[in-house]
């Protein structure tokens, strides 16, 4: 594998990419990503899931016919171009980039990677006529997609060792702490996605039968709702707990900020969630909720991303390691 990348890298002699340029393409990258997130949740939540019936054809056409949740639907799938175009890049001009950085390669081609994944797996998931589990697979896929887009992004911003060279060492506790919390955020949406596939927007159209969550009848939306808030409350006071001990430890200000987005975002979830669940899951106000978690989601990662990864251990500064020489006076 690492002789075709070099070889790769040959056949690629005459353009390069600054470190500014490319840092471009991987927000793009980010950008666009999240976008197409926002996209499949509007072709469930408007009811288009099987607009398209078919996979990757629309009723056995390449185009769709003109309804509404055809052409909702496909046009989801249109999207995919522009942001597999955009993920490509991520990957083939990480080749470019001069200094050239293994470690965006590698992280630049999960993009198209997952890109391709998402893509096969939406067929399976129209072809399972939207069964609860290959939706619920979707979304995650999306989410796990954003980890790696959000890690390149990041990583571009710096050579490596340049946040080391002449700045405080590394805070093992808030480290810990922010993966933690990315952690429970991770459990909260998988929650959400549960919820949802309880709910009433399977992503099907009136009259069409989908395999929604069920393991109690009536009562499964209810439980798996409720677990769910108990779970985003859970996340929101661990939040608050980081984001006070960043500023305790005066952790730096990239990681201040990133908290006080996510606590000010899942405010706005809370208020969001309790308003849709008093007024029966409104189409509109889902949609809000499936993005306000997008960016709760990109902020927690963002956060855990500027703290830094975790320096080995060091003896204490008081102790020196003595050679067994030296322990022999003269």
């Amino acid at each position: 594998m690492r002789d075709r990348l070099e070889l790769l890298r040959e056949r690629t002699n005459g353009y390069t990419v600054t470190p500014v340029q490319y840092l471009r393409v991987a927000y793009v990258a980010l950008g666009a990503l999240t976008l197409i997130v926002l996209s499949g949740a509007a072709v469930r939540l408007t009811g288009s899931g099987l607009g398209c019936p078919d996979w990757p054809k629309c009723y056995g056409n390449a185009y769709p016919p003109l309804n509404a949740h055809a052409l909702i639907e496909f046009s989801n799938r249109v999207l995919t171009g522009p942001v597999s175009l955009a993920a490509g890049a991520a990957w083939l001009l990480a080749l470019r980039r001069r200094p050239y950085r293994r470690d965006l390669v590698w992280l630049g081609a999960l993009l198209p990677l997952g890109v391709v994944s998402q893509a096969v797996l939406g067929g399976f998931t129209v072809r399972g006529a939207l069964d609860y589990g290959w939706v619920m697979g979707h979304f995650a896929l999306s989410m796990l997609i954003l980890v790696a887009a959000v890690v390149l992004a990041w990583r571009a911003r710096e050579e490596p060792g340049e946040r080391q060279r002449g700045g405080p060492p590394p805070d093992r506790m808030l480290i810990w702490s922010l993966r933690a919390l990315v952690a429970l955020g991770a459990l909260t949406i998988f929650a959400g996605t549960a919820a949802t596939a309880a709910g009433p927007h399977a992503g099907g159209s009136p009259g069409q039968k989908i395999n929604r969550l069920d393991f109690d009848g009536r009562g499964t939306m209810d439980f798996v709702i409720h677990r769910h808030a108990e779970i985003a409350l859970v996340f929101s006071l661990v939040a608050v707990g980081v984001w006070w001990l960043a500023r305790v430890r005066a952790a730096g200000p990239l990681v201040r900020r990133a908290l006080s987005i996510l606590c000010v975002l899942l405010a706005l979830q809370g208020a969001v969630g309790l308003d849709q669940y008093e007024t029966h899951l409104p189409t509109e106000l889902v949609w809000v909720h499936v993005g306000l978690a997008c960016l709760t989601w990109l902020s927690a990662l963002w956060a855990a991303c500027a703290a830094g990864p975790l320096a080995p251990r060091t003896a204490p500064s008081g102790e020196r390691r003595v050679a067994p020489s030296a322990g022999i006076s003269a």
